[in-house]
């Protein structure tokens, strides 16, 4: 505690001796927060401050934050109490004292590793920021305010949720006895305006020329699996990916929690559901890609493989549902064939490797991988193709790569998308389909 409530505990509150000034702190304003937001509570039902409007439940914030401050003689600057009406309006209807840190377009993902120690993602590099809750509880109370209206929980006997915001902001949390230090909630938040390609190519993510031969594969219905590992970009591109499908063509999505943001009308979108409490009514990933085959789709869209789906993912894509993307956990391309021939077996299939490697060749035509790299950014790394077998192994070849040439003296990755020069095998369909790309865009 600073010096500003000389001899008292905060919680007493009952006179200052204008000491306030910048000496003001964080821990401050959150237990004189705490004490407005007990005295709300206690005037005006929960009830009926829920079913309030955002002017009226601002007038009596504003109400109680007044009459506690003249109650106590405290003599607190303007901006502490503006600060004090918004902190007090974020625990009622917003997700407490990180909701400034959600509302905030420059930071991507929060990260709370515990009370006193919440981290935010800034164009891609980790910083701490001041943000601090009361204590675990009430780490635990922001989560189950963010799990509940989506029907799921979190507790002892069911630790770990994975869930989303209204905005498609990806939620995952943690609770002990799994984390030895208290409740661990991790945000990753989507872009309010969906990114497009455009904005991928003004960020270097990719070239123009990777932008006009996916736009052209995509077009065409290759089936693409975009690859990469955890935090490098995969569901911003596989968005991307999916805006190039024409509007005519009806799209399936499939995902654990929903984020993709397809901009077509015709869209269906397919979300996995938990267990409830009683372990009963899990609807997986796999029973939503055996039912979308009888959807009639034209794109079949899986957020992500990682299990057993993989089987039908693929067995989907050799009957016809040409088109199809997904993403894949994978360090390299060569990694992703390795991944999905795990999962296949994951199903519980007792088909030989060579047979999985021959449905695997035969279904995917393209694998972007993308990465993140050291000083936070993320590329397409390789757009590669799968061309077929050579006795046992997938043939694979490189047609675009993202070459590093160092690093600035900022810490800024230094390199350019080059063409490898091949001419790829799949010119052949996508000249079928109309798309006819200018032999030069690979050199």
């Amino acid at each position: 505690m600073t010096d500003l409530y000389k001899e008292r505990d905060f919680g007493g509150l009952t006179h200052t001796e204008d000491a306030m000034g910048d000496t003001l702190t964080p821990a401050d304003v959150s237990n004189l927060k705490s004490i407005v937001h007990a005295r709300l509570m206690e005037e005006v039902e929960p009830s009926h401050l829920q079913a309030m409007d955002d002017d009226a439940l601002m007038h009596h914030v504003t109400a109680v934050s007044a009459r506690l401050i003249n109650e106590r003689h405290l003599a607190l600057p303007s901006r502490v109490v503006d600060m004090l009406r918004k902190e007090v309006l974020y625990e009622l209807r917003g997700y407490g004292p990180i909701q400034p840190l959600l509302d905030d377009p420059t930071i991507s993902e929060v990260m709370v590793n515990g009370a006193d120690s919440v981290y935010i993602e800034r164009y891609g590099k980790l910083e701490k920021s001041g943000v601090r809750f009361q204590d675990d509880n009430h780490v635990k109370r922001i989560i189950e305010r963010i799990v509940a209206p989506l029907g799921r929980r979190i507790d002892e006997s069911s630790p770990m949720v994975d869930a989303r915001l209204k905005d498609g902001s990806r939620v995952n949390a943690i609770i002990p006895p799994l984390a030895l230090d208290g409740p661990i909630l991790t945000i990753r938040k989507f872009a309010r305006k969906p990114y497009t390609a455009e904005d991928l190519v003004r960020m270097g993510t990719m070239s123009p020329k990777m932008e006009s031969f996916l736009r052209a594969a995509v077009g065409a219905r290759l089936n693409i699996i975009v690859s990469g590992g955890t935090g490098s970009g995969k569901t911003t591109t596989l968005n991307v990916l999916t805006s190039f499908i024409p509007e005519e063509e009806r799209i399936i999505t499939i995902e654990d929690a929903a984020e993709l943001q397809p901009q077509q009308d015709h869209v269906v979108a397919l979300e996995s559901r938990p267990p409830n409490i009683e372990g009963k009514g899990e609807i997986t990933i796999r029973q939503l890609v055996r039912n979308s085959l009888r959807m009639r789709p034209d794109r079949i869209v899986v957020g992500e493989v990682r299990g057993g789906e993989a089987l039908d993912m693929l067995q989907a894509m050799n009957t016809g549902h040409d088109g199809s993307i997904s993403t894949a956990h994978s360090n390299a391309p060569r990694d992703t064939l390795s991944r999905l021939e795990t999962m296949v077996l994951m199903s519980g299939t007792t088909l030989p490797a060579r047979s999985i490697r021959e449905q695997v060749s035969s279904a995917i035509d393209l694998i972007v991988h993308q990465s993140r790299l050291r000083d936070g950014s993320r590329r397409i790394t390789n757009v590669t193709e799968i061309v077929g077998m050579d006795g046992d192994i997938v043939v694979l070849q490189d047609i675009f790569t993202f070459e590093q040439s160092g690093v600035d003296p900022d810490g800024n990755v230094l390199g350019q998308h080059r063409g490898t020069g091949i001419r790829p095998r799949c010119v052949e369909k996508m000249h079928l389909e109309g798309f006819d790309l200018p032999a030069t865009i690979y050199a």
